[in-house]
Order: C-alpha cells, then structure tokens, then sequence
C-alpha cells in the first residue's frame, strides 16, 4: 500500500471534510482517507491524535503536523505548504 504523508480523519457527508478534501484535490496532494465512526464515543484513535472527537482532522508527517483539527486551519496549512 502506498503511504502518502497526508492522513485526513473524515465521515462522508460532513461539509468541513468536504472543504479539507476539495483543497487537497484542487492543490493535487495525495492524501490517505481514514473513515471515522458516526459515533464520537467511538473515535478513539482520532482522540488520542488531536485530543477532540471533531472532524476532519489531518496528520502530516512532511510538516511535523500530528492532529491538526479545524478545516479552515487545515486548509490554510494546506494553501502554505502545498501550493
């Protein structure tokens, strides 16, 4: 499997997610989509990343980024880093 520096924590049909994911495929990044429960009681791993059960929440290891949450923080680490 090909491992991309990019993980983004997301559940389909959430707009923030959305945002994160139209911006990774407008700047071309390859990224690794991991689904997260519906469930917040049952987001463990995306807790134990960036201490909330929101998402999307992104891991880039090229940037040192380990949980980032927030879509307009993403997206702008994105527009700085990826352009």
């Amino acid at each position: 499997m090909l491992m991309s520096d990019i993980i983004l924590y997301e559940l389909p049909g959430c707009p923030y997610c959305a945002k994160v994911i139209n911006k990774l495929e407008e700047l071309g990044v390859e990224y690794e989509s991991r689904t997260v429960p519906r469930s917040h009681s049952k987001r463990t791993e995306v807790k134990e990343i960036s201490g909330q059960t929101g998402v999307p929440v992104i891991i880039d290891e090229a940037h040192d980024i380990h949980g980032m949450a927030e879509s307009d923080d993403i997206v702008a680490h994105l527009e700085k880093h990826y352009v």
